[in-house]
């Protein structure tokens, strides 16, 4: 009963929030503009900007043939989409794609790769050209079946050098040849090493590391985790589980390359961490105004994720903590910064390495069907969207972090001295640990070259850097 009035206050609301739409003469966009008149519609319905963009206005339209008549203006559906988000120095995130199912994959972690995570940074201040620097390898890749490592840097793609305006159009074949420098503790120089790097379809388990290290006293448990794949969680739960049997006393959770992804298994991931604040709330959603009246006067507990205990009926491997360890970079998004901001009001989050890219907002995937779901998608066309629809904020309301989340440490990753992941003394968790004894020394480094963050992997592709939620809300249905 409570779902058949849901649906009713929501058909009403919709027909209430569009009037000035529904008063048209119900004629349906023509085939060649299926596209954008999907695109309009999504984002008028569901863009957490939509009252700042005057295009997108309820009564920017009086009926379908004016709404057609500005499309036409838009022959380009990602031309179209980006003319209706608000500036970029607000939006950063917003993405589209042509192939719902390519993103539908990437979501889960299923992507076209050559193995190499990367990060891009300016050659040196001022420049335009770019140098690349390995993070990791994904095992069973081509990079890794050629012995490309973590810490290679590289200038170049076949013979041709990376810079601002073309590294996109580079790093995009599905086959390429890499160049590979050294850095002599000036300038970057070519050291003559080349590979040719083939791209195939490739999982990445993001439980990259998950083990215990016995020091001074403590079992500290350390789970690098490199992406929230929801497809994951049950391995996830298993890795906490290994992590609990063997009675671990501290926790370092690595977030250093962590782009983000689903808000339900960052949810369930703070959950296994602690575990002793089951329906608490986690975090909260702000949708845009027309949503979030709705929800706030007829379903609030909507807007709320809440600490669970269970996954599918299954049991968390909960730890119980009270306070943990995270590693951040500035590649460290979106959900990851979501996992650390809902923490702090319920336990002590000690943040070790540099400050977080500063994600506060969620997008869902928006297809072209009758409620924006998967159902009854329209044939003649694969475009989805990946809009901003929400902003997300910890059980205190706060969650003003555009700028990033500062660590407590600051800990730079030097390129002169990375070390291994997982390795105790591996800088980032050589520190952490150093925190967690307090009788382990930090190893002194001198301060070596710090690579500027341009942009990595992940970032590259849109896809792997999001902070989602699963499906928009049913029953508010297309305006049109």
């Amino acid at each position: 009963m409570k779902t058949i009035f849901r649906t009713v206050i929501l058909l009403f609301l919709a027909a209430f929030c569009f009037q000035a739409c529904q008063d048209q003469d119900d004629v349906a966009a023509p085939q060649n503009l299926q596209v954008q008149d999907f695109i309009w519609k999504g984002l008028n319905q569901y863009y957490l900007w939509q009252a700042d963009v005057p295009n997108l206005a309820d009564d920017r339209f009086g009926n379908q043939e004016q709404l057609n008549s500005f499309l036409r203006g838009y022959p380009d559906p990602v031309t179209l989409f980006n003319s209706l988000r608000v500036d970029s120095s607000i939006d950063r995130f917003s993405w589209i794609v042509d192939d719902y199912t390519v993103l539908e994959q990437e979501l889960q972690g299923t992507s076209k790769n050559n193995g190499i995570d990367f990060k891009l940074s300016p050659k040196s201040s001022g420049s335009n050209d770019l140098i690349g620097f390995v993070r990791y390898v994904l095992p069973n890749s081509d990079a890794a079946n050629k012995g490309v490592k973590r810490g290679d840097l590289f200038y170049g793609i076949n013979g041709t050098k990376l810079d601002y305006d073309h590294y996109q159009s580079l790093l995009s074949g599905d086959t390429y040849t890499i160049n590979f420098c050294d850095y002599n503790g000036a300038t970057f120089v070519p050291n003559g090493r080349s590979l040719e790097l083939t791209k195939t379809v490739l999982d990445e388990n993001p439980i990259f590391i998950n083990k215990v290290i016995a020091s001074g006293g403590h079992k500290i448990g350390y789970l690098m985790y490199n992406g929230f794949y929801g497809n994951y969680d049950d391995q996830l739960n298993a890795a906490f589980g290994e992590l609990k049997a063997q009675g671990i006393t501290d926790l370092v959770l690595d977030l250093r390359y962590n782009g983000g992804g689903s808000v339900q298994t960052a949810t369930r991931l703070a959950s296994m961490i602690t575990g002793q604040f089951t329906d608490k709330i986690f975090s909260k959603q702000k949708w845009n105004a027309k949503i979030n009246k709705y929800y706030e006067s007829e379903d609030s507990e909507a807007l709320n994720n809440r600490f669970v205990d269970k996954i599918n009926g299954v049991a968390l491997n909960s730890l119980n903590l009270a306070k943990i360890y995270v590693l951040t970079t500035k590649s460290t998004a979106s959900a990851s910064e979501l996992v650390i901001n809902g923490l702090v009001p319920y336990i002590q989050v000690v943040q070790i390495g540099t400050t977080t890219i500063g994600k506060n907002v969620g997008s869902v995937t928006l297809y072209d069907s009758p409620t924006f779901g998967k159902s009854n998608r329209n044939p003649n066309h694969k475009y989805a969207m990946q809009p901003i629809v929400l902003k997300i904020v910890n059980s205190v309301d706060f969650g003003e972090y555009t700028n990033g989340l500062v660590p407590t440490y600051d800990v730079p990753e030097y390129i002169n001295s990375l070390g291994v992941l997982g390795n105790e003394t591996e800088p980032l968790l050589n520190a952490a640990i150093s925190k967690i004894t307090g009788t382990t020394k930090m190893i002194q480094r001198e301060k070596g070259k710090e690579l500027e963050y341009f942009t990595d992997s992940k970032s590259l592709d849109g896809i792997r850097n999001q902070m989602y939620i699963d499906k928009a809300p049913e029953g508010l249905l297309k305006a049109l």
